[in-house]
């Protein structure tokens, strides 16, 4: 763990002290944490815990299935429906292979920038939603808020589902979900779904010289990238009808392809994983809907002529659903109040959101830092920001 930036955040004198020295020192302390998400998180979920403990504040722990991770779901004010929940996650994604210029997991300060994993993407959120406890304490809610910080954000979305599962059960519903994603502090009301695919194709290996004797599975798996990508031409093409996305169309992006022996060798096996991000109105299962019947009608005929064994296998690895913008929800119009702005933006990357509104809460993204820092060596987020996110809160906690 780094040096403190900004002094303790003990709860002996967590009350008086400035809102942003207690922001910076957790912000510190969930930085020094190397959760990315093929981590576990509980070392940090345990240090939040201890945090709420001393406070005095009610959690609950949801473990995954395995166990190795948790989300945390606290509550000040009243255990009662109607409240409003500030999503953020503790995972953060890898930085091998980048250039830092520091330690990526110790908070570094330089000037008005703040660097480290995650400072953007979304530590830099959790830190104030943690530091702005105690004012919420004393602002005698009338209705609840709700911290709800999850895992596996970065790679599945799914982490805040066993919770939301609870909600009007075992858990207080909420009335609206603040995701505290980087937007600078605007209120995105909308998002693109991502959905993920491993494509296999099965082959037949033969000699180079003599390919009827064989299937090859590189050749047909180029042919279902070429096929994707022409798609993508098609998805382009039709555009955005609301024209408020960037980019203005849903997109299909093949990232990772792997196969074959040998140069003279017909390949037995290709394999390549590839994404498709929807526009919220379109059809989650559109991309892969079109990969399987071009698969079905022309790829696997033609790869299968020569091998009765050859055969083409997609399979679905995350489903995020997209943010549908609902003009004057109660998420819309709350978020827009505390932020302090009059209209609503649009945001390409997909996020949680998609998941509380499946479940019938209204929600919005709203956070501080620009998605153009987030997964980036050096991330960083401006330290302006950070106030801007403690001042959304304080009116969050007058409003309620």
């Amino acid at each position: 763990m780094s040096h403190t930036i900004a002094g303790s955040a003990n709860s002996s004198n967590g009350a008086t002290k400035d809102r942003l020295a207690v922001t910076l020192d957790l912000m510190e302390k969930l930085i020094g944490f190397d959760t990315e998400s093929s981590k576990s998180n509980l070392s940090l979920v345990a240090f939040i815990e201890a945090y709420l403990a001393s406070l005095g504040v009610e959690y609950v722990r949801v473990p995954n299935r395995e166990g190795d991770k948790a989300a945390i779901f606290a509550t000040i004010g009243p255990r009662i429906d109607g409240g409003v929940v500030l999503s953020g996650h503790t995972d953060v994604v890898p930085v091998e292979g980048q250039t830092w210029t520091s330690d990526p997991f110790t908070l570094r300060r330089e000037g008005s920038r703040l660097f480290g994993r995650g400072a953007c993407d979304m530590k830099g959120f959790d830190a104030i939603c943690l530091a702005m406890i105690l004012e919420f304490q004393r602002a005698q809610l009338s209705r609840p808020i709700h911290i709800l910080l999850s895992y596996d954000e970065e790679i599945t979305c799914a982490g805040p589902l066993d919770t939301i599962a609870r909600f009007g059960r075992d858990l207080p519903r909420p009335a609206v979900v603040l995701v505290g994603e980087p937007t600078m502090m605007q209120v995105a009301d909308a998002q693109k779904s991502v959905s993920t695919y491993h494509t296999i194709v099965h082959g037949h290996e033969a000699h180079s010289a003599k390919p009827y004797l064989g299937a090859n599975a590189v050749s047909t798996a180029c042919e279902l990238v070429a096929e994707l990508y022409r798609f993508g031409e098609e998805l382009k093409a039709a555009g955005d009808p609301s024209g408020r996305f960037d980019p203005p169309y849903s997109t299909v992006h093949v990232g990772i392809i792997h196969g074959g022996t040998a140069r003279n060798i017909l390949a037995r096996r290709c394999a390549f994983h590839w994404e498709f991000r929807g526009l919220p109105d379109v059809s989650q299962d559109l991309a892969r809907a079109h990969l399987q019947a071009y698969a079905d009608a022309i790829a696997t005929p033609k790869l299968a002529r020569y091998a009765d064994d050859a055969w083409i296998e997609i399979i679905t690895e995350t489903e995020v659903p997209g943010l549908r913008a609902d003009a004057g929800s109660s998420a819309e119009t709350l978020a827009l109040k505390l932020a302090q702005v009059n209209r609503t933006i649009t945001v390409s990357y997909a996020s949680e959101a998609g998941q509380f509104q499946r479940a019938e809460v209204p929600s919005v993204l709203c956070g501080p830092g620009s998605i153009d820092q987030a997964h980036q060596p050096d991330e960083f987020i401006e330290l302006s920001q950070i106030e801007a996110g403690i001042s959304f809160m304080r009116r969050l906690a007058v409003e309620l």
